[in-house]
């Protein structure tokens, strides 16, 4: 959470998080469109097979904190191994995580090290376990003929944080995975808040 008193506004920072082609991006395509001007900016850099080669950030200001206007930018790693880094350094400063995990039967082990990555990077930035830090988990890709059911996807859910079913190349989940991941944002940050205030 970063407060900007001269601004008058309080800026959040999502990551959402996940192996490679997993559906992290297509997530913040399809928030950008449904916002419209509200979204503020998307910046998508991609190589030429339209995989995230950095990060992707959406700008959103929704609502009044206080009286401050509250921002939100949305932020995805690149899931390919060559980009470890820099899915370690996206993570500086995030104060919530939306986990992007593809239903397809052989991701699972990618979804398996990705989320291990995630604890470790976590661990290293800033200091704090998942536990610690508001967490959604989007199971993606429902639309698959072979999806893995429910149950075998919620072993992943060690903290037992909320899930969302989604198809996000159709929108289908997209948003509920944002407003959910928002208010636990909020709801976790408005004690820190009241207190610096």
């Amino acid at each position: 959470m970063i407060v900007n008193l001269s601004e008058g506004e309080v800026s959040f920072k999502i990551v959402y998080y996940g192996s490679g082609l997993c559906g992290k991006t297509t997530n913040l395509i399809k928030i950008y469109s449904k916002m419209g001007k509200d979204a503020g900016e998307l910046v998508n850099l991609a190589n030429r097979e339209n995989r995230t080669i950095f990060f992707d950030f959406a700008s959103l200001e929704l609502g009044k904190l206080g009286d401050l206007s509250v921002k939100f930018g949305l932020y995805t790693v690149p899931g390919q191994s060559l980009y470890s880094v820099t899915r370690k350094l996206v993570l500086k400063g995030v104060d919530g995580i939306v986990f992007v995990v593809d239903s397809s039967p052989k991701a699972m082990k990618h979804n398996i090290r990705s989320l291990q990555e995630l604890g470790y990077y976590l661990r290293q930035v800033e200091n704090k376990i998942l536990s610690e830090v508001p967490m959604v988990m989007q199971f993606n890709k429902r639309d698959l003929p072979d999806a893995l059911p429910l149950e075998t996807l919620n072993k992943l859910n060690l903290w037992n944080v909320p899930t969302v079913e989604a198809v996000a190349v159709e929108g289908k989940g997209v948003m509920e995975t944002l407003n959910l991941i928002m208010k636990l944002v909020l709801k976790e940050h408005s004690r820190v808040f009241q207190k610096k205030r």
